[in-house]
């Protein structure tokens, strides 16, 4: 029987509209995943091979955009991190207003538990990693241990396959959703600086723009496109990190299909007899779904599998050696990565989802043990990407950034190894 079978039989309980994109969110961010760690790997041999000037030549190599009197001039490294992330973090938006509209976070009972879970997760790390740093400059990269990368997590949930409740899964995902939220504002106010208003009221009244278009009716990408773009370059001349262009972009995007399904005559989706019939259909298919569906559709496996994987082959490239290594087991800098990630995370959102249930706000995912729970904390400990990238932002000496990111790299294997045991020895026995 197929699933279209099955959800008529059931009396429409699921919902294909709501199941299939998280499906193939989550198969999208598995596969991702992997594709992330191999770029790490070859990021991390280039730059530590014989031609490893090859690598830092590439990625600081400068590249200007003039328009009009406004000159943006980055080097390689610097596109992808503020550029294509931006995209990255549309991405994102997007997911956070499919999440808030009809997915985990819809129903405040079910989005409290995994909400109240991630606030835990962000605010034990960075109190522990402020607490080993406190008094010195380094104290300002507390929000390096605060995120967990979903891609990466996802894809150890993949691997372990039916051996964790599918409920657990939901709750990583609803988890991370609050902790990207939490991420974009810790970026947005506390790794911006010398914020221009002016610029800052442009990008607010480009936004402003892009909402009156959409009461407008207006359907055209390409004019959301430029809109987005000019917004993107006045955020850059603000101060104001980037990032928050994408996300505010991604919440701005409709969740309703333009035609309701019940008003689509299925017969028609099915002519293909000439090419304007086959157009039609192309059209109708397309307005079936709402922007925030076909968008995801389109972007993420462009986020996953090419925008992400660069950002690691650009940032991953650390020199390794004897003394760097050295350097790194002595720093508190790193012991606080490592530590806020690891034994933060796992803290963090295992006591508060325990306070949680205790004053029976939420309910606990169907079918899942504490074990379970437990193992996901830890395996939220992987925090590579969004982490890397808050490194970046918190520190400008190249010296402190690479010790902070041998700290990820290795909060993030300890989190993934120690998760992915527990859960693969333990999550499978039910509550």
């Amino acid at each position: 029987m197929d699933r279209a079978s099955r959800d008529h039989d059931s009396g429409g309980s699921v919902e294909p509209r709501v199941v299939r994109p998280l499906s193939d969110f989550l198969h999208t961010e598995a596969a991702g995943g992997i594709v992330l760690v191999v770029a790490t790997i070859v990021a991390l041999l280039w730059a530590n091979s014989p031609w490893k000037d090859s690598y830092f030549d590439l990625w600081h190599a400068r590249l200007s955009i003039s328009l009009g009197s406004h000159t943006i001039d980055l080097d390689l490294q610097e596109w992808v991190n503020d550029a294509l992330m931006s995209i990255f973090f549309f991405v994102v938006g997007l997911e956070i207003k499919r999440e808030l509209v009809e997915g985990e976070l819809r129903d405040p009972r079910r989005a409290a538990m995994p909400a109240i879970a991630a606030i835990g997760g962000m605010i034990v790390p960075a109190l522990i990693f402020y607490a080993l740093n406190a008094g010195t400059d380094a104290s300002q990269g507390w929000g390096i241990p605060m995120a967990t990368d979903i891609a990466m997590a996802v894809g150890v949930l993949s691997l372990l396959g039916s051996r964790v409740v599918p409920s657990l899964k939901l709750f990583v995902l609803a988890l991370a959703i609050v902790d990207d939220i939490g991420a974009i504002v810790v970026i947005a106010i506390v790794y911006s600086s010398d914020i221009h208003l002016d610029a800052f009221a442009v990008a607010l009244g480009l936004y402003v723009g892009v909402g009156v278009a959409r009461l407008l009716g207006i359907r055209a990408a390409w004019f959301y496109v430029l809109l987005g773009s000019l917004m993107w370059l006045a955020m850059f001349e603000s101060g104001v990190h980037t990032t928050l262009v994408g996300v505010l972009l991604g919440l701005m995007a409709p969740t309703a299909p333009i035609r309701q399904r019940q008003f689509i005559d299925g017969e028609a989706l099915l002519d293909l007899s000439s090419v304007d019939a086959a157009h039609e259909t192309a059209v109708l298919a397309r307005e079936s779904v709402s922007v925030v569906e076909w968008l995801e559709h389109l972007l993420h496996p462009w986020t996953s599998f090419v925008i992400l994987p660069l950002f690691a082959l650009a940032n991953a490239g650390i020199p390794i050696s004897a003394t760097t290594l050295r350097e790194a087991s002595t720093s508190a800098v790193a012991w606080g990565v490592v530590l806020g990630l690891v034994v933060g995370k796992m803290v963090g959102i295992t006591t508060f989802t325990w306070i949680s249930h205790r004053l029976k706000i939420g309910t606990l995912p169907n079918g899942s043990s504490w074990s379970g729970i437990i193992g996901v904390a830890v395996l939220c400990g992987i925090g590579f990407t969004v982490s890397i990238f808050v490194a970046g932002l918190a520190f400008d000496d190249v010296g402190t950034q690479n010790v902070a990111k041998i700290g990820i790299l290795v909060a993030s294997l300890i989190a993934a190894v120690a998760g992915s045991t527990i859960l693969a020895t333990r999550a499978g026995r039910s509550r």
